[in-house]
């Protein structure tokens, strides 16, 4: 288990869920549960079996609710919640890691990147592990996106690509950000993946840590595939979409 006090935890949960909605879904998407449990204190919980203890979370209006209950649900945590509806991913990513007080380096989530406590675990501890000043992207090649953002690494993990039209691995929703960074300012971009490209061609370091199961939620489809991997066991046989 990673118990590291220097390391705080952010959560992007400023998404509208769009998808979500026109499938029926009317909670707030940090609400819509996987296997009975919000997405969002799901979330939490790996924070927590990281070793964890201290997030910022980022929730637009009408995700409000969500610091309340969370801070009931998980009362030994230090939370700050930012609650603004913001223009892109990136202006979220950009408003928790600045937001954060403490210094160091950060690790964030986004409420709808699923997937079991072991394998947050292990991706934490494995991001630990690289040089201080590099950013650490979860990816897998389990493809649950409809627009994934495709990362090619090196033998030793370092990422060799990233934004290519195909490949074998991609983002999974999970990052690790060196204190560098998080003081620095982005340039004008509108999304966070054309940010990560943008910091590839720049020349910053940046490893990939492999998560064979990680369900990006953005669809009906995702909650059963999410469901199934829920499940006590695991599943046996769970769909992924094969790229040629």
């Amino acid at each position: 288990m990673t118990q590291d006090p220097e390391l705080t935890g952010g959560i992007i949960a400023a998404g509208e869920g769009r998808r979500l909605r026109r499938a029926g879904w009317t909670v707030a998407k940090p609400l819509v549960p996987i296997a009975g449990v919000p997405l969002i204190e799901l979330v939490v919980r790996n924070f927590v079996v990281a070793g964890i203890r201290s997030l910022t979370v980022i929730l637009n209006e009408q995700g409000r609710d969500c610091a309340d209950r969370i801070r009931r649900t998980f009362p030994e945590l230090a939370f700050q919640f930012i609650v603004k509806k913001t223009a892109s991913s990136l202006e979220s990513f950009v408003s928790v890691v600045r937001h954060a007080a403490a210094s160091g380096p950060m690790l964030i989530s986004t409420v709808d990147a699923f997937c079991l406590p072991g394998d947050f675990v292990r991706f934490v501890d494995a991001a630990r592990s690289r040089p201080s000043d590099a950013v650490v992207l979860g990816v897998t090649p389990m493809v649950a996106d409809e627009k994934p953002l495709w990362v090619a690494l090196d033998d030793e993990g370092r990422a060799l690509a990233i934004g290519e039209p195909a490949g074998r691995l991609v983002t999974a929703g999970l990052y690790l950000v060196p204190d560098s960074l998080r003081r620095s300012s982005p340039p004008e971009l509108g999304r966070l993946r054309d940010y990560l490209i943008w910091l590839h061609e720049q020349g910053q370091i940046i490893f990939g840590e492999i998560i064979d199961r990680v369900v990006d939620v953005d669809r009906a489809e995702d909650i059963v595939l999410a469901e199934a991997l829920a499940q006590p066991a695991g599943p046996r046989d769970v769909h992924q979409e094969t790229v040629p």
